[in-house]
């Protein structure tokens, strides 16, 4: 196990620490969200500008998450109480490991429908679906049953728990390298069964033919909240697995790996999911229910459609796992970095507690299904409260602290540490990154802050 002078844990490779960022970043929201919002928001046009929003202010506030937990080597809060002798910053931290576990709660349910349809695909029950209505109510029936909703999030709960159980290396790094590949390699393979369907190239078209006169601005918003989520930004997810990296290592170089690695997979989802949608005339606008609710009908009807529904929802079960292993780590290191707990300690109690929080937003689906908070169930109100407030506010202040507060001096070593090869040799790379952090950033954060609580 590799150890920095104060015992604190370290990946054992760049390549480990850019697979375990980049699974933290991949999850639900490549294979689930994306697909479903480009669906919505007019496919090859929203792309274009999800793209632009990855790079252009994405890998900036990544960038700049990652370079807080790497000088400081700590936790969110421990981060900025050793950056700021001010009180306040370390609520942003503490703000970070709090969205962490609201996100983890709720998040889970989702990744534990995913577990339960690998078996409802082992099961071959998806042949019992005649049309995409059918598969609709069959996937109401299954989140309806109290025990079938709740044993699929506990059982998941207990995967994540026994990855984080191992540690950064043995568990965290470890796991990663072995799910990562697993994720890439089964969502290839159910692309290219995807593109060798008749009509496929409707799918392709819809996807990388943009029409730029359906860019306004709503699909600006929803472009730039999916890049700024998808990429786990504002949630101190990030700025934990940059603590463990060492002195030396690259951080732009990493940063950007994280991204493209990220957009690739989401890309390529769009690709498996849009081509079968296309070939067997589905509508590519229906929602968040568009895996759930349409693709199990579908897949049945492809050659060697059982063996790929199994192996891709095998695929979102591994993209959630590698997510929810980052959010639960957040959590773990609070309490190991502050409060000095034991590791063991942290991951059962917590990852016990968060499944007993999530317990209510899997019951929200049938015994709370009537019950109401500000109009939401509790699955949507945890999911409102984690997504569209407490995430972009993070995120925004990230960006002013390292933009404005953070000595710029102190920035610039720490940036170029490492990168002497980019950042170092070209100073207009610098100063463009500082640029984006300082101003563009937090504006457009702000907007989409505002947009998501419906200001504007």
């Amino acid at each position: 196990m590799s150890l920095n002078k104060s015992g604190r844990e370290q990946w054992g490779s760049k390549l480990g620490f850019i697979l375990a960022a980049a699974g933290s970043a991949i999850g639900l929201g490549n294979i689930w969200r994306y697909p479903y919002l480009a669906g919505e928001n007019g496919g090859a046009a929203f792309i274009f500008v999800y793209v632009l929003c990855v790079f252009a202010i994405g890998i900036p506030v990544l960038i700049a998450e990652i370079l807080i937990g790497r000088t400081t080597q700590k936790n969110p809060v421990g981060a900025f109480k050793a950056l700021s002798s001010s009180r306040y910053w370390p609520v942003i931290g503490g703000m970070g490991v709090f969205a962490g576990f609201i996100i983890l709660s709720f998040y889970s349910v989702v990744a534990g429908w995913s577990l339960g349809y690998v078996v409802e695909a082992v099961k071959g029950n998806f042949y019992l679906y005649t049309a995409p209505d059918s598969a609709g109510q069959h996937f109401n029936d299954l989140i309806g049953n109290i025990g079938w909703s709740v044993g699929y999030l506990s059982l998941f709960m207990i995967l994540t728990m026994l990855v984080v159980y191992f540690g950064v290396q043995k568990g965290i790094e470890r796991g990663s390298k072995i799910m990562m590949p697993m994720l890439f390699g089964l969502i290839i393979i159910v692309t290219i069964q995807g593109l060798s369907l008749e009509g496929s190239s409707a799918g392709l078209s819809y996807l990388f033919n943009p029409d730029f006169s359906k860019i306004n601005g709503k699909v600006v918003l929803a472009a730039l909240g999916q890049a700024f989520f998808s990429l786990s930004l504002g949630m101190g997810a990030m700025l934990t697995y940059g603590s463990y990296l060492k002195k030396k290592d690259n951080i732009p170089s990493s940063a950007v790996w994280v991204a493209v690695l990220d957009t690739s997979i989401a890309i390529i989802a769009g690709i498996a999911i849009f081509t079968v949608v296309f070939a067997t005339n589905q509508s590519p606008d229906v929602g968040p229910s568009l895996i759930f609710r349409t693709l199990p009908a579908v897949l049945t009807q492809i050659p060697g459609g059982y063996i790929f529904s199994i192996l891709f929802f095998i695929a979102l079960v591994l993209a959630a796992l590698t997510s929810t292993v980052s959010l639960l780590e957040v959590v773990t290191a609070y309490f190991v970095d502050e409060k000095k707990w034991k590791r063991k300690k942290a991951v059962l109690i917590f990852g016990f507690v968060c499944l007993l929080l999530g317990i209510p937003s899997a019951l929200s689906f049938n015994v709370f299904a009537n019950s109401k908070i500000f109009g939401l169930n509790f699955f949507g109100l945890t999911e409102f409260i984690a997504s569209n407030l407490l995430l972009p506010i993070g995120g925004f202040f990230i960006a002013i602290f390292v933009g404005w507060v953070w000595n710029k001096a102190i920035v610039r070593a720490g940036v170029i540490e490492g990168a002497e090869d980019s950042f170092g040799k070209y100073p207009w790379l610098l100063i463009t990154w500082e640029i984006v952090l300082k101003y563009i950033a937090p504006i457009l954060i702000f907007i989409v802050l505002l947009s998501s609580i419906g200001i504007i």
